[in-house]
């Protein structure tokens, strides 16, 4: 695929709101698009920012069920099985992005093991 059909494709896939694929192709081709990011739309250029400043830390699908799993123990209480899987997964719970992806009852027993500090200050 030439450069020219590149950019097409990518704003195609902008305008039809197809982020997804739209990334794939700006991943696989990031000094192409870099050298000539004008010749995408503007909507498709906002979205080469935050491909750019995103530093490729992205959630693994394994990584998402280990934080869903995380997530049902801490709904259920179910303590046991919680302080294993955070024990296992240590360096995912305390990365700064996963945490917005933990529910209010995970969030309050990392906080309370002193996992992760406070989110409230009073």
């Amino acid at each position: 695929m030439n450069s020219h059909e590149l950019f097409k494709v990518i704003n195609q896939c902008v305008d039809e709101l197809d982020f997804i694929t739209a990334r794939k192709y700006m991943e696989d081709n990031i000094d192409v698009v870099k050298t000539h990011k004008h010749h995408l739309q503007r909507n498709a250029q906002d979205l080469f920012e935050f491909v750019l400043n995103s530093d490729g830390r992205r959630l693994t699908q394994s990584e998402v069920k280990v934080i869903h799993a995380i997530n049902e123990y801490a709904t259920h209480f179910n303590i046991r099985s919680f302080k294993l899987i955070v024990k296992d997964h240590a360096g995912l719970v305390s990365r700064e992005d996963t945490l917005t992806y933990l529910n209010q009852d995970a969030r309050a027993l990392l906080e309370s093991m002193h996992i992760i500090t406070s989110t409230e200050e009073t």
